[in-house]
């Protein structure tokens, strides 16, 4: 596995989804984490917001606790919203929703990025990025590198889809990750490390980058 940086080609014609896993209850936070006010907007809103003005299309997300209220606050006319029923049996479930949805949404989506909505510094560059690395080097999975670990949001060539559409409800991408790990390509994104998942997380956030 290498590392070498890409030239974006903004004019790069994609057929490649994005899912962004929204499902959680967001337990250990106490309250939605998706609605957490976050530059302006929500922290899911801000992580749409940057998936659609990427190169992917369709952007799908994936909602299941407080599904209602949350979906109240999803308004862009170019998103494709789900509902997971089985959310409450972890992420597992929500990326098999995901995938099954693109099933049946298009024959021809060649590939497939997964994204959390609690990455704050998530940017359009970095989904950009791993598009261009996966037409680039023809690698089938592309993920990010950061605090020596490979995680998301990741790419996914269309031939995992199956696998990922059977994963376990309580894991995630990174088991295919580990297991295909000679096939993966990996792009730096050092402030994916930051995910907010506690209360302190997000005033952590607050303090040091001033919301």
């Amino acid at each position: 596995m290498k590392n070498i940086n890409l030239r974006l080609n903004n004019t790069t014609e994609s057929n490649i989804a994005i899912i962004i896993l929204a499902a959680g209850a967001s337990t250990r936070m106490g309250t939605p984490k998706q609605l957490l006010p976050y530059q302006g907007n929500s922290l899911l809103c801000h992580t749409i917001e940057t998936a659609i003005a990427s190169v992917c299309n369709p952007v799908v997300v994936v909602l299941g606790a407080n599904a209602q209220q949350i979906r109240s606050e999803v308004n862009q006319p170019s998103l494709m919203v789900i509902k997971n029923p089985d959310w409450h049996l972890g992420m597992g479930s929500s990326i098999r929703s995901g995938i099954l949805f693109l099933a049946n949404y298009s024959q021809t989506i060649d590939a497939a990025v997964i994204a959390v909505c609690d990455q704050p510094f998530l940017a359009t560059e970095i989904i950009n990025h791993l598009v261009a690395a996966y037409h680039a080097t023809r690698k089938p999975i592309v993920a990010c590198q950061y605090a020596d670990t490979l995680g998301v949001p990741v790419l996914f060539s269309h031939i995992f889809f199956s696998e990922l559409a059977t994963l376990g409800e309580t894991v995630g991408a990174k088991k295919l990750i580990n297991k295909y790990y000679n096939e993966v390509f990996s792009i730096p994104f050092p402030r994916g490390v930051i995910d907010i998942d506690t209360l302190k997380d997000y005033l952590q956030l607050q303090t040091k980058f001033l919301l």
